[in-house]
């Protein structure tokens, strides 16, 4: 029997993960392959030697592949290494840091948070404050890009004060890691989390852990999962070089192997984020000239995805919207600030420029067929429009 065709993508995904990926990547899980042959545990082990040469120069770090999404791997961290007399502190300002308040409190983790508001970066001298007043905070988790809105976050200035106070330091790099440049030992993170489907530009099925082997060595006996047991998983593959405790998705970790081969290709992390900061500028400049505004000041944009606000008008239709700007190759996500409309479009994956122009055009048709619309707002926003070069 002859395999059919390669599927071609129906349409760009504009989100922060699942992300269009290359057709190299895709062809990559085109083999089987046997969770305990040497060849694939090689594999495996490959992967957690360039995860840690990509988090940083210094020794001392190892990394652990954790079956699941990214939020499997930031409940295997957050109930493997708080203790059971220790005390969790989340600087939240979006849905990933309230989830990772969840995540203690459904494991019977006492925690605590620092709560920004959706809209505004963590609090750093309530963050003082607090490791002040409470000497029982033991660790701080912050989500790094906070895909809510876009919101990168200070994790230098926060990881500093952190070290200040003698706490371990949990970073949830999830959207952010492999795309934007980051150094683990300067940020005094002692965990730091992403996952296969994010800026390596894999597709989904596992996530991993970067950690400071010291830390995750007291780990030990603390988890309060069996399968999501984080020193237990790093033990295993230590050694039995690579081998995972479960069954792994090896046509995922394959596909990954070959994810960080190309980011290699493309020039390591620094090319690649110029390459996303390049379609977010291009994005939001567009999107401004087509009427929209982003949520957040500039000084506090990601190059990961952009929160925007719906259009000043009272016939504008997100569902219907979105279904034009699918027909025409693109999906958008969603909004999920809690007391603003709002839609995110996201600028990493096997993106470029060229497709962010063809975006652009595809947002400016969608918008003339979005109803109802009166005929004042098709002039006014041909008349934004009619002296944009993208448009002429």
């Amino acid at each position: 029997m002859n395999a059919p065709p390669f599927p071609q993508n129906p349409y760009l995904l504009l989100t922060p993960g699942p992300l269009t990926t290359t057709s190299s990547v895709k062809w990559a899980m085109m083999q089987d392959w046997c969770t305990w042959d040497d060849d694939y545990k090689e594999i495996v082990q490959g992967i957690r030697r360039e995860l840690v040469s990509l988090a940083t120069c210094e020794l001392g770090y190892t990394a652990v592949l954790m079956q699941g999404s990214g939020t499997f791997g930031v409940e295997s961290v957050l109930t493997s290494a708080v203790p059971p007399n220790g005390k969790l502190l989340v600087l939240a300002n979006g849905v990933y840091g309230q989830r990772m308040v969840r995540i203690a409190r459904k494991a019977g983790i006492r925690v605590c948070v620092n709560d920004s508001g959706e809209t505004k970066p963590p609090d750093l001298d309530r963050l003082k404050s607090m490791l002040s007043i409470d000497p029982s905070i033991t660790h701080v988790a912050v989500v790094h890009c906070e895909t809510t809105t876009g919101m990168l976050n200070p994790i230098l200035e926060i990881g500093n004060i952190v070290n200040a106070y003698g706490k371990v330091f949990i970073v949830d790099a999830m959207s952010s890691f492999g795309g934007i440049p980051l150094d683990m030992a300067q940020l005094h993170a002692a965990f730091l989390i992403s996952s296969s489907n994010k800026c390596i530009q894999g597709v989904p099925g596992f996530s991993f852990i970067i950690a400071k082997e010291s830390e995750l060595r007291q780990t030990r006996n603390q988890a309060r999962s069996l399968s999501l047991d984080l020193f237990d998983q790093w033990e295993t593959m230590e050694n039995d070089h690579g081998k995972w405790r479960f069954t792994s998705p090896t046509h995922v970790v394959r596909a990954f192997a070959q994810a960080l081969a190309e980011l290699k290709e493309e020039g390591g992390i620094e090319a690649r984020y110029h390459r996303y900061a390049k379609n977010q500028v291009l994005l939001v400049s567009g999107m401004k000239a087509l009427g929209f505004q982003p949520l957040l000041p500039e000084s506090l944009h990601s190059p990961i995805i952009t929160a925007f606000r719906y259009p000043g008008h009272p016939g504008f239709d997100f569902g219907e919207f979105y279904r034009l700007l699918k027909q025409r190759g693109f999906v958008i996500y969603p909004g999920k600030v809690t007391d603003i409309d709002t839609f995110r479009i996201g600028s990493i994956g096997d993106v470029h420029e060229e497709d962010i122009s063809r975006l652009l055009d595809a947002v400016k048709q969608s918008m003339f067929w979005t109803e109802p619309v009166s005929e004042e707002w098709k002039q006014e926003f041909a008349i934004m429009t009619e002296n944009d070069a993208r448009y002429l």
